[in-house]
């Protein structure tokens, strides 16, 4: 079977532990997490995690299975074979001077990325794309010296209209999901 990257993107309900547990089935299982980021949704009742993972169909199914049986999980799809959007975002320091800093704004620019930060010694650069912009942007802008690197997980939604159960529709029949963002509800 071949290995191929996944990108699986898990609702779940927006309580404590949650991220724990998630990331402590993969870690007891032997599963490598390539990327993982977590968020609100509109529904504050219900965070979306992407999780980024190398898998043969094998393993991935286990994993699917595994994230499944966690009672606070209410939704898991695998975007391998579905039309969706991928974002990554990049903050890059870089130590320019006169006329590098001249070459490196332009470089920049050809990316469509932005300076969020710009000082005598140092600018900072924000891109976000696909993993293969990022990657290029990166290796456009090594020759001025990268100082600090600081990039996110993926962040992924499959496109067009696609129908996803909200938590009200999860909760089981006689029992009404909560209204309002739990205090403190950090993943």
């Amino acid at each position: 079977m071949s290995v191929r990257r996944h990108t699986l993107s898990v609702l779940v309900e927006n309580q404590h532990g949650v991220l724990a547990k998630i990331a402590g089935l993969f870690s007891a299982r032997g599963f490598n997490i390539d990327s993982l980021t977590v968020g609100p949704t509109a529904d504050m009742t219900v965070s979306r995690m992407t999780i980024v993972v190398r898998a043969d169909d094998k393993t991935l199914e286990q994993i699917v299975k595994q994230l499944d049986r966690i009672v606070t999980t209410i939704k898991v799809e695998d975007f391998a074979d579905i039309a969706s959007i991928e974002r990554e975002l990049v903050l890059i320091k870089l130590k320019v001077k006169g006329t590098a800093r001249i070459e490196a704004l332009q470089a920049v620019e050809v990316f469509r990325a932005q300076i969020v930060d710009f000082n005598p010694e140092s600018i900072t650069v924000e891109a976000t794309g696909s993993e293969e912009k990022l990657a290029a942007i990166v290796d456009a802008l090594k020759p001025f010296g990268i100082l600090e690197f600081a990039r996110s997980g993926k962040i992924a939604m499959a496109r067009g209209i696609v129908s996803t159960r909200t938590l009200a529709e999860a909760a089981p029949a006689g029992t009404d999901a909560p209204k309002d963002e739990p205090e403190g509800s950090w993943l």
